[in-house]
């Protein structure tokens, strides 16, 4: 399993990728900094830094963009460069395959997305340690499920990028925020529900949109066993040149 965690680091930490995930990570940090600094001491500057911070940058747009990207090249190369075959062919359960894959998109981009995100809230209005931990956590969840299900979609398709570009945007984005019902399917609604049950004080404006907090864990622990089983089932079933 190592050698393939290493070969993966290397793989996805191309120069490019790492440029566009420290840039995407700089971003909130950057404007919660600007925003505290011009920010009044009127009670809506805590509601605007959840909803723009929290909610509409790291967590709708940084947070799956920086999985997708890594996630759905998980396997890529080996696809590519028809090398597969060598590693399903060696003598270990598929699912040790599976979880260095996993493992190196979360080291390669969720350490970012998770550092951004707990340095933002440090420089909110919420700076407290409850609500550092709050969001850390709830980050570094929400980035392990996307990473399961955008590895799985990098060996359905080779357009995996594509459609989770789509689903992020249209799934999670928009219709998550419009219909309440949708919340209980979404990524971005167990994010939110688990920083809101963590620390209910400090992120309290969330309390309106979001799910029970024991249905957002069940929801976000049933996903993620259950792409991870749809990967390691595909890559036992998949034919491979």
């Amino acid at each position: 399993m190592k050698p393939i965690l290493l070969l993966s680091l290397r793989q996805l930490g191309s120069r490019w990728r790492l440029l566009l995930i420290i840039f995407l990570a700089v971003l909130p940090v950057a404007l919660s900094a600007l925003m505290s600094a011009l920010a009044s001491d009127d009670s809506d500057y805590a509601e605007e830094f959840t909803n723009v911070i929290i909610d509409a940058m790291i967590i709708a747009v940084i947070m799956p963009i920086v999985t997708m990207v890594l996630a759905t090249t998980a396997f890529r190369h080996e696809l590519d460069d028809s090398t597969l075959s060598y590693l399903i062919l060696k003598p270990i359960p598929r699912s040790l395959i599976v979880l260095p894959k996993l493992l190196a998109s979360i080291i390669v981009g969720g350490l970012f997305v998770v550092a951004s995100s707990v340095i933002a809230t440090l420089l909110g209005p919420e700076g407290s340690g409850q609500a550092v931990l709050a969001v850390g956590i709830a980050v570094f969840v929400g980035v392990v499920t996307y990473t399961t299900i955008f590895t799985w979609a990098g060996l359905i398709s080779s357009h995996a990028l594509g459609f989770a570009l789509i689903y992020v945007f249209l799934w999670e984005a928009l219709v998550s925020s419009l219909l309440e019902g949708v919340r209980y399917l979404s990524v971005r609604g167990y994010v939110l529900s688990i920083i809101n049950g963590i620390d209910g004080d400090s992120f309290s404006t969330l309390d309106e949109r979001v799910i029970e907090f024991p249905a957002a864990i069940v929801g976000v622990t049933f996903v993620t066993a259950l792409f991870f089983w749809l990967t390691v089932r595909r890559l036992r079933r998949m034919d491979v040149p």
